[in-house]
């Protein structure tokens, strides 16, 4: 059995560390949801490296197998994108492999004019998990879950990395889904 199929003791503490020390910063800044905060997770930082990207992938798979294994993973760039590769590597290396797809934040200009890349990979009805950095509002997440029906798939799972607790959550559940997250604000804040 190799180590990812192991998964490692201590992943989970070990992936919030590398969040704490390369993603969240203490300063005032600006949310893509407009409203001001005094911090700020940029997985990101995290998840674009090695480690951090074998770390997502596994955490991930582990939350997914906890529940109905899904048929396809996907989110909205550009935060999504490395979370939905390493989630689909590490689900092939676990010999239950899942393809993934990317939501753009916007239709492709040229071409199909598509908005989800990654389609020769699904099909219509295919159920799949949507994934997040960071959700705080939810409003980008809903967006993904749009697209992604839009696109025929059938959404059976809501998956982030951090919840910032501000509401998120509930809006997501307000149109009838469950956000999963790996951790919360105060899990990074005090790590």
């Amino acid at each position: 059995m190799s180590q990812l199929q192991a998964g490692g003791i201590g992943d989970r503490e070990r992936f919030l560390a590398l969040l704490k020390g390369k993603s969240y910063e203490k300063r005032k800044v600006i949310l893509s949801s407009g409203r001001e905060s005094d911090f700020y997770i940029d997985c990101k930082q995290t998840t674009l490296t090695a480690e951090g990207a074998v770390l997502c992938g596994r955490l991930f798979c582990e939350m997914l197998a906890k529940g109905e294994w899904p048929e396809a993973v996907g989110g909205i760039t550009l935060g999504a994108d490395p979370i939905v590769t390493a989630v689909s590597l590490t689900s092939a290396l676990l010999g239950k492999p899942i393809p993934a797809f990317i939501i753009r934040k916007e239709p492709k200009k040229h071409g199909t004019a598509q908005w989800v890349e990654g389609t020769k990979n699904l099909r219509q009805g295919m159920h799949v998990a949507i994934v997040e950095d960071v959700v705080t509002t939810g409003a980008s997440t809903l967006r993904a879950i749009e697209r992604a029906e839009d696109a025929g798939l059938s959404v059976s799972r809501v998956l982030a990395i951090v919840d910032r607790n501000e509401g998120g959550a509930d809006t997501i559940a307000e149109k009838g889904f469950r956000l999963e997250a790996m951790f919360l604000k105060e899990d990074v804040e005090n790590a």
